[in-house]
């Protein structure tokens, strides 16, 4: 056996370096490079291996270490879990400002590679800067943050130790059920340290998606309940996507006449124009796709973990009189919610279904009528988008005029808030990829990192962030890294001034209007008006403000053709949000002084009551 002397650090950076996947029909690396934000910790030892190794590992440099990763995760979410970045911080609050990243990602089932430094392990200068120190346990730092939000996670006391953990790594992050974030603490003389490792750990290897198929009982049973059913639906959800199940998924739903409802992560599976296509499902679905649930006697979820905003909170989807099949990839998933598994892959079991059914349309008078409640759904579309002249906007007028003004290779880009909402309700996406979404942590601050993500991974599609003033003031470091990086995106700012989003939720459950909105906040709200294009032109993109609907319009038909990042910043209307009829499980207190909570409060508890149990 040959061997070859690297020291830790050197030898991970070769090591993930090596690692191919098949990606649009091209071999490519699967990472492709490194956020690092260097300090003491990780700056010797990694960064001069880094250093040594831009081409096969680009090093890019962030503003903010949760916003690298942000945008590390949305790079692995655009290119569908095929390829991924590597994020590497100092030790402290270098590593521990990544843990909000990596719960987001652990929520989300996306992969990234966090490699955060770590105090000595030989422990001979302890305590160090930015050390904790646990008072009955010294091996505690602060990267045992990790811990519970890493898919995996280990410590690397030993150089040699990474002969075993970086496989296991690498298997982390591309396996369908276990895929999430992978985290290598890495204590500083580590990752300095030498050893003889073997020439075959660095041996290019190309890696290829594992697709189980269903097990013959599960099939069998699923194959029966379609062909029974009189209305069965599809709830398309982020696996379709991650599967590169889309194009069997139109197939088969056309071939059958089922229609076809998305969750946030699905939303795109289908184009929005598709004959099967009845829009989002759930809190922030159409009224459509909401009501074929209520009706349906059959349905299929494909490649979705089922949470409260899909299920309306377990009230849309579990009756004696309906039957739930969970196609899914992880048994953990499928088991959920009473019902019946499905395991396997998306793209290999929808073939499997689709060989096992009647090869004729079964359900024509069903696809009719949704059909036809989805046109009534358009048509709504149609008037709370269209622009009326209003002084304040509301996120659909300003939804309808980004539509208005994009193009099908588009992307839209969003997370937490009102407007994802909204988006999943009104936005009519053109495809896979077209729609990228963070909901399943919903995270502020991840916009226009995670646009940054999406257009490095996607650079010939031009991108388009919508972001709140509150979700933009938590974080927007990462519009400088755009500039720095020339990755263009165009940033359309809503100025509600405040949580527009809580705030309507707070009033919504019996509660006054406190501390969301900048008015009902202490201190001198007058005193908070902030110029965002200002602001943003500061930091080297192109800065617009604009102050109606038509204005937009003509601002982003300028962005498009800017060769830098762009910000539009309007003022919007915080209280209208689109109404589909739908009930999301928020407790609302059992007393208080307020009768309007009182109130709310038995409403809550009747609504509770179709909650299964």
């Amino acid at each position: 056996m040959q061997y070859v002397r690297l020291t830790a650090a050197q030898a991970l950076v070769k090591f993930f370096s090596q690692q191919y996947i098949v990606h649009n029909n091209e071999e490519v690396p699967i990472f492709g490079g490194a956020f690092a934000i260097f300090g003491h910790g990780n700056v010797a030892g990694l960064g001069e291996a880094l250093y040594h190794a831009q081409d096969s590992m680009p090093t890019f440099r962030a503003h903010n270490e949760q916003g690298m990763a942000h945008t590390a995760i949305a790079y692995a979410k655009a290119n569908f879990r095929k390829r991924m970045m590597m994020c590497t911080s100092s030790i402290g609050p270098g590593a521990t400002n990544m843990v909000t990243a990596a719960a987001l990602a652990h929520a989300n089932r996306l992969p990234v590679l966090l490699v955060p430094g770590d105090t000595f392990a030989n422990r001979k200068p302890d305590p160090v800067l930015q050390q904790i120190e646990h008072f009955t346990d010294p091996g505690v730092t602060a990267n045992d943050c990790f811990k519970p939000v890493s898919r995996y996670f280990d410590r690397i006391h030993r150089p040699e130790q990474l002969i075993h953990s970086m496989p296991v790594a690498m298997q982390t992050l591309l396996d369908p059920v276990n895929c999430g974030p992978v985290t290598l603490a890495f204590p500083q003389d580590v990752q300095t340290e030498a050893f003889d490792y073997p020439e075959s750990l660095f041996v290019k290897k190309v890696h290829s998606l594992r697709r189980a198929s269903a097990h013959q009982d599960e099939l069998a049973h699923a194959l029966s309940a379609l062909q029974s059913a009189e209305k069965p639906l599809i709830i398309a959800g982020g696996g379709v996507l991650y599967s590169e199940a889309a194009e069997v998924l139109s197939d088969f739903a056309l071939a059958h006449q089922i229609p076809v409802a998305e969750t946030q992560a699905g939303k795109g599976a289908l184009p929005w124009e598709h004959p099967c296509a009845v829009g989002g499902i759930g809190v922030t679905g159409s009224a459509a796709a909401n009501q074929l649930a209520q009706e349906a006697d059959v349905v299929l979820a494909i490649g979705t973990r089922l949470q409260d905003f899909t299920t309306e909170s377990r009230t849309l989807l579990e009756s004696h009189q309906k039957t739930l099949i969970q196609l899914n990839v992880g048994v953990f998933d499928a088991e959920k919610h009473n019902a019946q598994p499905l395991v396997g892959d998306a793209r290999t079991v929808i073939m499997q279904l689709s060989e096992g059914l009647t090869p004729v349309p079964l359900f024509k008078d069903w696809l009719n009528r949704a059909k036809a409640l989805n046109a009534q759904w358009q048509s709504m579309y149609d008037n709370v988008t269209a622009d009326t002249g209003t002084e304040l906007p509301s996120d659909a007028q300003v939804l309808g005029a980004i539509k208005r003004q994009s193009n099908t290779s588009d992307v839209i880009v969003c997370a937490a808030g009102g407007l994802p909402g909204e988006l999943h309700k009104l936005w009519r996406a053109e495809g896979p990829g077209s729609y990228h979404v963070e909901y399943g942590f919903s995270c502020m601050g991840y916009e226009i990192a995670g646009g940054l993500g999406v257009k490095m991974a996607t650079p010939k599609r031009e991108v388009f962030v919508v972001v709140g003033d509150g979700s933009y003031m938590m974080m927007n470091s990462e519009l400088a890294t755009s500039i720095m990086l020339e990755q263009k995106i165009t940033v359309i700012l809503l100025d509600n001034r405040g949580f527009g989003c809580i705030n309507r939720l707070q009033q919504g459950t019996g509660n006054a209007p406190f501390n969301n909105l900048l008015e009902n906040c202490a201190g001198n709200p007058d005193a908070m008006h902030i110029d965002f294009a200002a602001h943003a032109s500061a930091m080297g993109a192109h800065g617009i403000s604009v102050s109606s609907i038509g204005e937009l319009e003509s601002a982003l038909e300028k962005a498009r053709s800017n060769t830098k990042s762009t910000l539009i910043s309007l003022n919007t209307d915080p209280h209208i949000s689109t109404d589909n009829g739908s009930w999301w499980d928020v407790a609302i207190p059992e007393i208080s002084q307020r009768e309007s909570v009182n109130q709310a409060h038995k409403e809550y508890k009747g609504a509770q009551s179709k909650q299964p149990y």
